[in-house]
């Protein structure tokens, strides 16, 4: 007879591992970890892996949750991690977190994990980890204002700035040769940066954060081309400062943005206002910082809750009196909802609400990815009522798209097609795609704008719009992702490029095992490549 002392621990270890072999599969579906976490000058950076893959164009996405230390730790930001092209057989796949601003004040932080899968929070998703304050000691930051007022610094990458914009350069240079990041918080709606002070940190690549009450400025220094700058406006660098704008728009231009969004339907739900960078020299004239492909956020605050899918920040064109889409993302923190626009250049910038359908794409698959990039500017309708989504488009049409979705400045100017006519609807659309490197012509030296575009051409185009950003598309070994598909061989020449798309989530097989790269694309087809491209760039949410 089994004694019954081990019956019983028999019975307790089967039930034990019933239950384990029941979780193993929950605890298998996206893990994640953490990898070269750090938190160190205010902001908390590294990767987190998981092992699962997550695939943005199935609103798959991996957050990172941060909060002070202790079991009941303040919740204190999230960032979504972006996948940085690189797998780990024992880890899985790789996501950068960036950086995440949350203070200096805590000595470690708390941080979690939530993963989205299919567009719902995975099953035993979270993982915790502390990651200590690394932050070095130095007792001399800062400094007093001098020469004139200048601003005063808190020894800690902050430097408040009077009314009149002055910051003073021994000020200045010392907290960003302390700190990667340092914030201006301005009284008035100027600052004015000494070009002497920027020198060093602008080939250190830090970054410096302008607040006021109208809105946040995050300035990457490395866009500064100081040397040019000063050749510009004929002097020294050392006679040259950088001056910043942040300021509400007020009276004739703020009535005609208003009537601008008014004539598209929407409605402004933000303040107007003007972002500008310019550099500058001891008189009256200005030399404007051109941002190159790096895109610069600004914040605004949004007067309401807004449902992202509704909403987007815009650029106002004083001399057009249009809107026009600027990649935007939306946050709430402490209830108040704030839009974090992205573009490499200055302007005016407000935030609108819209609300748009079709009737013809109520039962279509791309309902969703057309209304939203219908709100967001991005695509309109033959119609007011009619999208037409199984349409072919065209070449320009598709180049036109894809110049909106990056918020490009247009081109002007003769293009190098012989076939673009300098008077055609599409001619600057056409040379700004050119300048930026998303379109090629034909070897005969022209573009075939009215030409109906392929799948195989919408990837490329739209590949290069993610070069253009700087996300990494390139595939070691294009063949390995091509070989499900048995048409594979028909594709002429962008192999590369349709196995990043494919890669990227950007794309699918018209079927399991066809890519489908000689078929004609459709209206539809464009708008949900490009709000898939969107979402992985991050310029929406």
């Amino acid at each position: 007879m089994l004694n019954r002392n081990f019956v019983k621990k028999t019975s307790a270890m089967l039930s034990l591992m019933l239950v384990i072999a029941m979780m193993v599969p929950v605890l298998a579906f996206a893990a994640t970890g953490f990898s070269n976490l750090t938190y160190k000058y205010g902001s908390v950076s590294g990767s987190v892996y998981s092992d699962v893959y997550l695939d943005a164009s199935k609103n798959d996405a991996v957050y990172v949750n941060v909060y002070s230390p202790g079991t009941n730790g303040q919740f204190l930001g999230t960032a979504q991690a972006v996948y940085n092209n690189v797998y780990d057989p024992a880890k899985g796949w790789f996501y950068t977190i960036g950086s995440l601003d949350v203070g200096n004040t805590y000595t470690s932080l708390t941080v979690n994990t939530t993963v989205y899968k299919d567009g719902v929070v995975s099953v035993n998703d979270s993982v915790y980890s502390t990651v200590s304050n690394t932050t070095p000691t130095n007792n001399n930051r800062g400094g007093g204002g001098g020469g004139g007022g200048g601003g005063i610094s808190t020894g800690n990458g902050t430097i408040s700035v009077s009314s009149d914009g002055s910051v003073d350069a021994s000020t200045l240079s010392s907290a960003l040769s302390n700190n990667d990041t340092v914030t201006l918080n301005l009284s008035g709606d100027i600052a004015l940066l000494p070009a002497s002070a920027l020198v060093d940190a602008v080939k250190a690549g830090k970054t410096i954060v302008l607040v006021n009450s109208n809105g946040t400025l995050t300035l990457p220094l490395s866009v500064l081309k100081l040397d040019d700058l000063a050749t510009t406006l004929g002097i020294k660098v050392e006679d040259m400062k950088i001056k910043v704008f942040i300021a509400k728009v007020t009276g004739a231009t703020a009535d005609d943005l208003k009537a601008a969004a008014t004539a598209l339907g929407a409605t402004q739900v933000a303040n107007a206002v003007d972002f500008d960078v310019v550099a500058v020299d001891n008189g009256s004239k200005t030399a404007a910082v051109d941002f190159g492909n790096t895109y610069v956020s600004r914040s605004i605050n949004v007067s309401k809750a807004v449902d992202s899918s509704k909403a987007t920040g815009v650029l106002f064109n004083d001399t057009t009196k249009k809107l026009s889409f600027v990649p935007s993302t939306f946050s709430t923190e402490d209830d108040q909802t704030i839009a974090t626009l992205k573009r490499n250049g200055s302007s005016i910038y407000t935030v609108v609400e819209n609300s748009k359908s079709f009737a013809d794409v109520a039962s279509h698959w791309s309902k969703t990815d057309v209304e939203l990039l219908a709100n967001k500017l991005v695509v309109d309708g033959v119609t007011d009522t009619q999208f037409q989504p199984d349409r072919n488009i065209t070449r320009a049409e598709f180049a036109a798209l894809v110049v909106r979705a990056l918020g490009l400045t247009p081109q002007t100017g003769a293009g190098k097609f012989k076939d673009v006519s300098s008077d055609a609807w599409y001619a600057s659309t056409v040379a700004t795609a050119s300048y930026a490197g998303i379109i090629d012509g034909y070897e005969d030296n022209t573009f075939r704008p009215d030409a109906q575009i392929t799948r195989e051409e919408l990837a490329a185009m739209v590949v290069r719009a993610m070069n253009y950003v700087d996300i990494a598309t390139n595939v070691s070994d294009p063949q390995s992702v091509l070989s499900k598909y048995k048409d594979a061989d028909q594709i002429v020449w962008a192999q590369k490029e349709i196995a990043a798309a494919i890669n990227a989530g950007l794309i699918n097989g018209m079927t399991d095992d066809t890519i489908g790269s000689a078929s004609q694309a459709t209206r539809a087809q464009s708008a949900t490549m490009l709000k898939r491209f969107l979402s992985t760039a991050r310029f929406i949410n």
